[in-house]
């Protein structure tokens, strides 16, 4: 399993940085941050490739993210506390994962 973590946190590093810079550059250097509202983000949900693309940056940063901070804990904490924490950060990961991509699947917009 450890070996699996090691190579997920690797491939899942570098797929991270390409969905980051992405981001960045069709967030924040393609489009002025003037034009960036809710409209924005509604014209832009409207596309399946979008919410796929935030769901997919979403899954690999916040599990990249869970399984950094377990090799922390397990590097800095000693039992009993190592075992509750890493089930404390698994429940608490899990629960944002999970709203996080309800939030991008079933984003409706606003009427108005």
């Amino acid at each position: 399993m450890e070996l699996f973590t090691w190579l997920f946190m690797r491939y899942s590093g570098v797929l991270l940085l390409f969905l980051a810079l992405g981001h960045l550059f069709i967030m924040h250097v393609f489009n002025s941050i003037h034009q960036i509202d809710y409209d924005f983000v509604v014209r832009r949900y409207m596309a399946l490739f979008w919410r796929g693309y935030d769901l997919c940056m979403l899954w690999l940063a916040m599990i990249h993210g869970l399984n950094g901070m377990r090799i922390l804990i397990d590097d800095y904490l000693k039992p009993p506390w190592q075992g509750r924490s890493v089930k404390v950060l698994y429940v608490t990961g899990g629960l944002f994962l999970l709203l996080g991509t309800w939030v991008i699947i079933c984003f409706q917009p606003a009427a108005g």
